[in-house]
């Protein structure tokens, strides 16, 4: 039961803390640098003409170990932003949700969208929260996208453990791979690209990553495992199919092999 009127601002992570504090998620506090937990890897995020992607592989390992092939890392957050996950799996699937939850109740109780930094500010706030548990080695590592209306583009943020954010202009990767994917986009990214070429650029730097980084998840046609893609607009968020992202990957890689 909640104990009612203990707390009356727009954030529900202060809200549940005061009123429901058995209910929220807590890593902290433990020492988990003896287990073996689910990491997830490469995340990246460019800017093309008509808003901005986010990508993400699906592998999450184990230490040495192949915990799961098909994580999702890429995760809609209202219908004008992103958010991607590279870290201790579990916590950062946990701050996916209660972000969507923060900014839910927010317009809620205040009848209005908040704004693209608001929405910036907010997960600067969690990450914050959970800096006990990273210093315990439970990491938690975001990428925040989206389309600002106000400003009429799309935008990008990323972050550190301390919840300090930094504005990114083109691109930008993370994870064990992101340094990888990173070298790819630099080679490949330019300044309003089309939405084809924004696609093709995000697939072969995610492939980049994983022919460099043993951690990072490259397509799996045997098990029918690709990529997450989403984009953010003006007209709200759209998810890349399964079979556009296989036919780029098949062009990329017949023009590999005639090289």
């Amino acid at each position: 039961m909640f104990k009612g009127q203990s707390y009356a601002g727009s954030s529900f992570f202060e809200f549940l803390r005061a009123d429901a504090p058995g209910l929220m998620p807590d890593f902290g506090g433990m020492d988990w640098t003896t287990v073996e937990l689910p990491h997830g890897t490469t995340i990246l995020t460019l800017l093309y003409d008509e808003g901005v992607l986010m990508a993400g592989d699906r592998l999450a390992t184990a230490g040495h170990q192949v915990a799961t092939r098909d994580i999702e890392k890429v995760f809609k957050i209202d219908d004008a932003c992103l958010m991607a996950i590279a870290g201790a799996a579990g916590p950062a699937v946990e701050m996916v949700r209660m972000f969507q939850l923060e900014l839910e109740h927010f317009e809620k109780l205040e009848g209005q969208e908040i704004t693209f930094e608001g929405k910036a500010n907010r997960l600067s706030f969690l990450l914050r929260q959970n800096l006990p548990a990273a210093m315990s080695g439970m990491v938690v590592m975001p990428l925040f996208c989206g389309f600002d209306h106000d400003k009429g583009r799309g935008r990008i943020y990323k972050f550190d453990i301390t919840g300090g954010r930094y504005q990114e202009h083109d691109y930008y990767s993370d994870g064990s791979g992101g340094k990888d994917a990173r070298n790819s986009l630099k080679k490949s990214f330019r300044s309003g690209m089309s939405r084809d070429d924004a696609l093709r650029a995000a697939i072969e730097a995610l492939m980049d990553a994983a022919d460099e980084d043993r951690a990072t998840g490259g397509v799996d046609l045997l098990r029918g495992i690709f990529p997450t893609m989403k984009l953010a607009g003006a007209h709200g968020i759209e998810e890349v199919s399964e079979a556009e992202i296989k036919r780029i990957y098949e062009l990329l890689m017949e023009e590999r092999r005639n090289r």
